[in-house]
């Protein structure tokens, strides 16, 4: 059995579309008169790899927990699978909250045990799934250990699966990757995956953009309680045209002039935006100019470049400052 079993919500989607796990629109959440979450449209498609980026404090969390039900937004609408009261289908949701706990004296799989007892599987059911995953995750040894006698990596990893046991349609997980190192990321990452590939949705916060890029197919990013930008990753590094990178035996020269404007000089580089008709016609000029092309590379902006663009220069060093901060953990 794999990691999520996909079950009928009961609301197909149109002929060539796909069903939304999670629609919101307009949601607002304020705090003492202050807006944690102003606005925000989001649209989840039903079996996608879905990230909420932006830096801590940027209203990630609040919008999580606005669409699980846990709070009230102050206004606004939001369905998880067509439903706008999300607690009316806990029980194919599973939930992995930032601020982690397990009971210290609770054995690893009577915790997987228990955390599936909240979403209604029975006891016994949860200890017999809870040891088929540790097992499949290499942590069958630890079983009857207790959360006290885990490794950080290895008590996250039991509280992850506890969020699976019951088989969830929709995942949600806030800062899953927070506090572990890089090899429980790895893991952590082919879990996600695994789920995806399995039909369920996954919906995941995080201030480390490069596993939004590696694992996502849509974002919204999230900067001062607003969203700039919700779509897909990739619509979100075109809007950035591509960069092209040429290097040249032939320093000056007539050929100079065929080059765009906004090409620069970068030691023995130089680069440019790639122009809308495309590189040949300017090889063509660099060879007939005698340039002597010693390489020329054509690079996509990555996710984090889109991110500068999208939320501005302040919101990309918070993120690069949250992100520093954990690795100097």
């Amino acid at each position: 059995m794999a990691l999520g079993d996909h079950k009928d919500t009961g609301n197909p989607a149109p002929a060539g579309e796909r069903a939304l796990a999670i629609e919101a629109r307009g949601l607002v959440k304020r705090f003492d008169r202050t807006f944690a979450v102003d606005g925000i449209d989001l649209s989840v498609p039903e079996g996608a790899i879905y990230g909420v980026l932006g830096p801590n404090g940027a209203g990630k969390t609040t919008t999580l927990r606005m669409l699980l039900g846990i709070i009230d937004p102050d206004e606004g609408v939001r369905r998880v699978f067509g439903h706008d009261r999300p607690h009316d289908i806990a029980r194919i949701i599973g939930y992995l909250p930032e601020e982690r706990g397990l009971y210290p004296a609770m054995k690893a799989i009577e915790a997987i045990a228990f955390m599936g007892a909240l979403r209604g599987l029975p006891l016994a059911e949860g200890r017999k799934r809870g040891l088929e995953l540790l097992e499949r995750h290499d942590l069958g040894h630890a079983a009857e250990r207790q959360i006290r006698q885990l490794s950080k990596g290895m008590a996250q990893t039991v509280q992850l699966l506890g969020t699976l046991v019951h088989r969830p349609q929709l995942v949600v997980l806030d800062e899953p990757f927070s506090g572990l190192d890089a090899i429980n990321q790895g893991k952590l990452e082919r879990m996600i995956r695994a789920l995806a590939d399995d039909g369920t949705t996954v919906v995941f916060s995080t201030h480390v953009i490069h596993h939004a890029e590696r694992l996502c197919e849509g974002v919204a990013i999230i900067a001062g309680g607003k969203v700039p930008y919700a779509g897909s990753v990739e619509a979100a590094r075109d809007r950035i045209p591509a960069q092209v990178r040429l290097e040249t035996r032939a320093r000056e020269g007539a050929w100079l002039a065929a080059l765009p404007d906004d090409a620069r000089r970068e030691g023995d580089f130089f680069t440019f935006s790639l122009p809308e008709s495309g590189v040949e016609l300017l090889l063509r000029q660099l060879i007939e100019g005698d340039a002597g092309i010693l390489s020329l590379a054509i690079e996509r902006a990555g996710l984090h470049d889109a991110f500068v663009h999208i939320a501005g220069e302040a919101a990309a060093r918070a993120l690069d400052a949250d992100t520093e901060a954990e690795l100097d953990q």
